[in-house]
């Protein structure tokens, strides 16, 4: 991870992990769910989020010569960078019954580099920072992108999932076992951590870039992911305004699979309304936030912004 994309903060205390700090603060019910729900299955939830994109789309042709290879899923990625900017607990992830708030922000997204049934496929994780403008999500993403989106090439998580597939069965799953094992006392060594898709702050995936429609993914056991998030296709529908007249719309279904466990709700309600919010104006994404939310559960005070 590029350190410039980490979150710096004074102190370190005991219980505090490398990949996110101890959420001490808490609701006395919320330190005690984990337990009643130990795994993210037992505690999905499922939110569904239908925005209108002509003003979207609007944006996207004013912007496509200053803002090369802009698309939708930039707008919509940069949105939830900027809904994390200001709605921190979203953030936050579970592992061994405990709270922790992410000291870094990144996206897993799931690229095929040939589009065929047989074609390769591969996850890229671009981190972010919740300053960060349209400009600096499509540039990161980009990146990353282009330095794995070519046939052939193999990033960290394929050479780690190619080197484990030669391993028999037993040897396998022993050593799966023990790496998760090490994850839960946050001991797991970083290069499978660099490596691993699961250890995100949302995996995204665009089912619109195929045409279908989007889909409630389940959330993964494995790793630190507490959202996933699926971009669904275009739809078309005429609107019979008062005055009689028809008025073609275009919108887009986003829905979330989210771990109930890391905040309540209403703070996912609110957090739902307020990305429907920034999608209604993408232009305020040209633009840094204006400030930025701490975690207040983690106690400590953020230098970096």
């Amino acid at each position: 991870m590029d350190k410039d994309n980490k979150l710096k903060y004074y102190g370190w205390s005991f219980g505090d992990r490398y990949d996110g700090w101890r959420v001490r603060k808490v609701d006395a019910l919320f330190s005690v769910v984990p337990f009643i729900l130990p795994t993210r299955v037992d505690s999905q939830v499922f939110f569904e989020v239908k925005i209108s994109i002509d003003t979207v789309e609007a944006f996207i042709r004013k912007y496509k010569e200053e803002i090369p290879d802009l698309s939708i899923m930039h707008v919509v990625m940069a949105s939830l960078v900027r809904l994390f900017s200001q709605r921190p607990y979203l953030n936050r992830f579970i592992v061994w019954n405990k709270i922790f708030a992410r000291n870094h922000m990144s996206f897993s997204l799931a690229i095929k580099r040939s589009m065929t049934d047989e074609g390769e496929e591969t996850v890229i994780k671009p981190y972010f920072l919740p300053t960060d403008t349209l400009q600096d999500v499509v540039r990161k993403t980009k990146l990353e992108l282009n330095n794995n989106q070519q046939v052939g090439q193999e990033n960290s998580s394929d050479s780690i999932s190619k080197l484990m597939g030669f391993l028999p069965d037993f040897l396998l799953r022993s050593v799966i076992f023990f790496v998760k094992q090490l994850d839960k006392i946050g001991l797991m060594p970083k290069v499978f951590f660099e490596a691993s898709p699961f250890h995100t702050s949302l995996f995204l995936t665009n089912l619109g870039s195929i045409g279908i429609e989007s889909i409630y993914h389940h959330l993964y056991e494995v790793g630190t992911c507490s959202i996933f998030a699926a971009i669904g296709r275009k739809n078309k529908k005429n609107i019979l305004n008062k005055d009689g007249s028809i008025l073609p719309t275009k919108s887009m279904l986003l829905k979330f699979v989210l771990d109930e466990r890391i905040c309540d709700g209403f703070y996912y309600a609110s957090s739902m309304r307020m990305l429907e919010k920034i999608l209604s104006n993408p232009s305020v994404l040209l633009l840094p936030p204006e400030q930025v939310i701490v975690d207040d559960g983690v106690g400590k005070k953020r230098i970096d912004l």
